[in-house]
């Protein structure tokens, strides 16, 4: 069943056509909506659809950004407040729920609303009344209210930051928005959309895309969901004049889109995520499942399970995904290879630093620092002490404590420790006798 164009709401994969029925059924009640997916899923574009299709679409759409609202101000933002309510409040000013009477507010990252502001949630949704921050008066409105998370509330209630009451009104029904990765198919559908209207905002006529490039677009995961496809498709469009999109034209603006992050599985050291390379070879020779089972719980998918690095597309111009993963794997040894050289130099410059001169060095005995240290072969050949962190840690203190005769204080200082960690670690250590 298709939406109507009005809605915005582009998609016609079954996992979406179930969302779409779902505003549908829902949209002319007055229930409590939730609406949960990950980010960039398009949850604000369904709570609009289901404005626009409720009996209340003549009212205000107030929407706000629950995460984006400092703590102390958020009650004032939603509920008003009265003059001198607190530091800065000149006037008296209505909120939110006031401006959304008889229409709807749209909550959006409802899961991180403070536990207190939670409370007064609850009673407005229970009772409709509620109070100006600073005033005794009781207020009513009729609101419907859409809220939104991509957080597992359940998990939040188990941990005490969402109350159970609240979430079991707000969760009257739930609408489950899927990542893009697990409808692909529906990735024209929506580069036509934005690029149609990318061109007829520019006044340009949209040429389309060709096959290659659409494969491409379709197989890669998209770890910012449609937001992402969006922001690309429109930089896409307007950077090139609206000419019709080649795979050679897309490629330079894909690593721009992708985040450079270890929340998404991206590597410093390496550039690629070894889970993430079999995956996407398969799905780039068009393997990948064209239908992905959603249920309506909540939303299963880890943000984890199917990211992919900057790095892991810059030199996909001309080469096969077998040799991007080579030239990937070959850069990541050298990388190591070269933090291994970095790692030695660093040891070299420390036992510089913390040993004493060969000149004024004690007699070589078995609590010389570093002496009793196995040595193992480097990769030059080179014999280097372990580098295990408690036997580095002992002699550092052994020989601190020795440069300055015993003095603890002194040897803290140098160390850059407590006296009382440094006591801590000679009785850790079995040096208590030794250094009284």
């Amino acid at each position: 069943m298709a939406s109507p164009p009005s809605l915005s709401i582009v998609g016609t994969s079954s996992v979406m056509r179930r969302a779409i029925e779902r505003v549908e059924q829902v949209a002319p009640t007055d229930l409590s909506v939730l609406i949960t997916g990950e980010s960039g899923t398009g949850k604000e574009v369904f709570a609009r659809a289901i404005h626009t299709l409720s009996n209340r679409h003549r009212q205000r759409l107030v929407s706000v950004n629950c995460g984006a609202i400092p703590e102390t101000l958020l009650e004032a933002e939603l509920f008003g407040n009265e003059k001198g309510a607190f530091t800065g409040a000149v006037e008296q000013r209505k909120g939110f729920f006031e401006a959304a009477d008889k229409g709807t507010i749209f909550l959006d990252e409802i899961g991180e609303m403070p536990v207190l502001t939670q409370v007064k949630l609850l009673r407005v949704l229970e009772t409709g009344e509620f109070s100006r921050l600073g005033s005794s008066d009781v207020l009513r409105t009729d609101v419907r209210i859409v809220a939104a998370t991509n957080r597992r509330l359940e998990e939040e209630v188990a941990r005490g930051n969402f109350r159970r009451d609240l979430f079991y009104r707000l969760n009257a029904v739930q609408i489950v928005l899927p990542p893009l990765r697990d409808h692909p198919e529906d990735v024209p559908a929506f580069v036509q959309y934005f690029g149609v209207r990318t061109a007829e905002k520019l006044g340009i006529p949209f040429e389309g895309v060709t096959d290659d490039a659409m494969r491409f677009l379709m197989n890669l995961p998209w770890t910012g969901n449609v937001r992402e496809l969006r922001n690309m498709i429109e930089t896409v469009v307007t950077l090139e004049k609206g000419k019709q999109i080649t795979l050679d034209m897309v490629r330079p603006y894909v690593p721009l889109m992708l985040p450079e992050s270890s929340e998404y599985g991206y590597s410093a050291r390496s550039g690629f995520r070894a889970d993430f390379r079999n995956d996407f070879r398969n799905d780039f020779r068009g393997d990948f499942k064209s239908e992905v089972g959603a249920t309506d719980a909540a939303y299963t998918v880890e943000p984890e399970t199917y990211q992919t690095p900057v790095h892991s597309l810059v030199h996909l111009r001309g080469k096969t995904p077998d040799q991007v993963e080579r030239e990937l794997l070959y850069k990541a040894i050298l990388d190591m290879a070269s933090e291994i050289t970095m790692l030695r130099e660093d040891v070299a410059q420390l036992k510089e630093a913390v040993l004493p001169k060969p000149s004024d060095a004690s007699p070589s005995n078995n609590d010389e620092p570093f002496g009793f240290l196995p040595a193992l072969p480097s990769a030059s050949g080179e014999r280097v002490p372990s580098l295990r962190l408690e036997d580095v840690e002992r002699r550092l203190i052994v020989a601190a404590l020795e440069r300055s005769n015993g003095n603890r204080r002194q040897a803290a200082l140098e160390l850059g420790i407590s006296e009382r960690t440094l006591y801590r670690k000679l009785h850790e250590y079995n040096l208590l006798e030794r250094f009284p």
